[in-house]
């Protein structure tokens, strides 16, 4: 297994200043902007699930994973901008190079991530790069499909093929892994609302967790990783969150779960 890892994730609400300047609706007020691009979204593809570049970015989690050990982190509007957290995320790729893995980063997260970065006027060649000023980075990126440099994991598990695309919680609990916990996606903007800064980041932190854990999962099934070096990093990411008070629930759901399967088991014997 390659290091080092970047597992990540992201949280968004909708741009409503960006929605209202695209579709000419500045002059109604906030909750009737958010209402009437709700309705045409539902009236384009039925659901008001936003167009990728009408999502602000509001955290972005992630597990660093590399021979020192783990970080866990969460960039969030609790103490940045929109704008800091992008510059402080596509900071990382200016000093290493690390593997990319993610739940539908591929077509979620990274898309969003580069449509925000260009309404902000940043630059991020390291993460965006196809070989136009590394001739190496042709045949390993992080936008190609096929290539390792960014593993989004709901797409190779699924061979490729989308109607095999799976949920990642529904993945999570059939590993015996803690999925979602308390919480959901919804909720994100009350909790932005109500300023529930730490709830929002213990919830992304909790999706990039559940990525890790089945990354693993997968990288032993590929074989670069061996049941013994699987079970360490397993139990690294255990003591890595007994530390984190914000994650005792995560590790309690976690070692409910894990008594559904007999492998998952094995990591809470006491």
């Amino acid at each position: 297994m390659r290091l080092p890892i970047l597992v990540f994730d992201i949280e968004t609400i909708t741009d409503l200043k960006a929605g209202a300047h695209l579709y000419g609706l500045s002059h109604l007020s906030a909750e009737g902007v958010e209402q009437a691009l709700n309705k045409l979204r539902r009236q384009d593809v039925g659901t008001d699930f936003q167009r990728l570049p009408l999502h602000e970015i509001v955290c972005i989690s992630g597990l660093w994973i590399d021979e020192k050990g783990f970080r866990l982190f969460s960039f969030s509007q609790q103490d940045n901008t929109e704008l800091g957290i992008l510059q402080k995320f596509l900071s990382i790729f200016e000093k290493r190079r690390p593997v990319l893995v993610s739940w539908n980063g591929s077509q979620f997260d990274l898309p969003v991530i580069a449509y925000r970065a260009m309404y902000h006027g940043l630059s991020a060649p390291n993460l965006f790069d196809q070989g136009e000023l590394d001739q190496q980075r042709r045949f390993s990126n992080y936008q190609n499909r096929y290539h390792h440099q960014h593993v989004d994991l709901m797409d190779v598990m699924a061979m490729f093929n989308g109607r095999n695309f799976q949920k990642l919680d529904d993945i999570a609990q059939f590993l015996g892994l803690p999925g979602k916990r308390e919480g959901a996606g919804y909720l994100v903007p009350e909790q932005v609302k109500l300023e529930q800064w730490t709830e929002l980041e213990t919830y992304c932190e909790g999706d990039v967790i559940n990525t890790w854990l089945i990354y693993l999962r997968w990288v032993m099934l590929k074989g670069q990783l061996l049941p013994n070096e699987h079970t360490n990093m397993v139990q690294q990411t255990i003591q890595h969150l007994q530390d984190r008070p914000k994650h005792q629930e995560f590790l309690k759901n976690w070692e409910r779960s894990a008594k559904s399967t007999a492998f998952s088991s094995t990591f809470f014997h006491h």
